[in-house]
């Protein structure tokens, strides 16, 4: 007789928003983890994802882990499988709370690079839970020191540090110039026009084709 698998729902989370997409490895490498695991041990009957949350955030200020908690009492699924411990909240307090919260539902939270991470009542895993939680804020707090860092010493040298470089002031004189309405016909170019002229004149944008019909617009507006 084959036993049925328990039913178990799995969460997702990236901090930054550049780690969102289709393109991006983060929730792929997170659900191919929690896939791994649950093979043989679980049916996961739904996902979850926060996308650029940070894991400092309460888990009840969540929006997809809200859903979650939503989910599972009404669905009475009693199992939540994320990649790793920092992956459900990087700030050690937060994780503990995170986990009482769903432990009183009756929700068995399971990080499936270390199953029981949560639930071991030794005084040697509670002391490896506090390091690891207080290793993964130290790690987080470098990193954005680091990033911060990098954005001053850039903002420093260039006067500025992110976002799309300016368009130079003479394509833009150039874009209002050819823009303006024609003495002879009373008509105007088009946006798109515009920038095939600018193409031809050699005014190309960053990904080195014509400038879109929104770069010339925000150019006339400027």
């Amino acid at each position: 007789m084959t036993h049925k698998k328990p039913d178990a729902v799995a969460y997702f989370r990236t901090s930054s928003a550049a780690n969102v997409g289709q393109d991006k490895d983060s929730q792929r490498r997170q659900a191919e983890a929690v896939e791994g695991y649950a093979k043989g041990r679980h049916a996961v009957v739904q996902t979850f994802y926060d996308a650029a949350v940070s894991g400092a955030d309460p888990v009840d200020s969540r929006p997809g882990f809200s859903a979650l908690l939503t989910y599972c009492e009404g669905q009475g699924v009693s199992v939540v499988l994320v990649e790793n411990a920092s992956r459900f909240a990087r700030d050690l307090a937060v994780q503990l709370t995170g986990h009482a919260l769903l432990r009183a539902r009756g929700i068995e939270l399971v990080p499936v690079d270390a199953p029981t991470y949560f639930t071991d009542p030794s005084p040697t895993a509670e002391m490896v839970r506090q390091i690891l939680g207080a290793v993964s804020q130290f790690e987080k707090a470098a990193l954005v020191a680091k990033l911060k860092g990098a954005r001053d010493r850039k903002r420093q040298e260039t006067g500025r540090c992110e976002g799309r470089p300016p368009v130079p002031p003479e394509v833009v004189a150039e874009a209002k110039r050819l823009a303006r309405r024609s003495p002879k016909t009373g008509k105007t170019r088009s946006l798109r026009a515009v920038a095939a002229e600018l193409a031809t004149m050699g005014h190309l944008g960053v990904s080195g084709g014509p400038y879109t019909a929104s770069s010339i617009r925000h150019m006339l507006e400027a």
